[in-house]
């Protein structure tokens, strides 16, 4: 054999197996890689856009606990003040109602005290008169008369 003949008839194989090749192999596996490499490209969009979506929802709640934070603190105030103004309002009724009590107790303490002055004025006036009898039912004597008026005066 020829080394020439050889050598042509190895570029013909190869030539047609290129052919071949560029034909029917290749077309496939060129398919194949622009669908890899769309499929990787699309993910990694998606991959952007959903870390784009992360930080934007992370702004998000981030905005909603400061506002909710916002309306806790707002509530907090208007009840600690609703509370305040409650207390108030009870001080004040407490005030109005201490003072009738101490009205009521004054009036009474007035009223007792009448009475008892009045029960003294009719016991002095009791006395009294018993001492006049007493004085009266015996003879007039200075020491007699004086010593019923200390009995008088340790019954008072």
């Amino acid at each position: 054999m020829n080394l020439n003949a050889t050598l042509w008839a190895q570029m013909v194989v190869f030539g047609i197996l290129v052919w071949f090749t560029m034909k029917f192999v290749w077309p496939p596996i060129t398919k194949s890689l622009d669908e890899r490499a769309r499929k990787i490209a699309d993910g990694l969009a998606a991959a952007d856009k959903a870390k784009a979506d992360l930080a934007n929802a992370g702004k998000q709640v981030e905005a909603q606990l400061a506002k909710t934070n916002q309306e806790a603190t707002q509530r907090l105030g208007d009840a600690e003040k609703r509370a305040q103004a409650i207390i108030d309002e009870a001080k004040k009724r407490a005030d109005v109602e201490a003072a009738k009590i101490i009205a009521n107790a004054k009036a009474e303490a007035e009223q007792q005290l009448i009475s008892a002055r009045e029960a003294l004025r009719e016991q002095v006036a009791a006395l009294a008169v018993k001492g006049a009898e007493q004085i009266l039912q015996k003879e007039v004597n200075a020491g007699v008369h004086a010593e019923l008026l200390a009995r008088l005066k340790t019954e008072l």
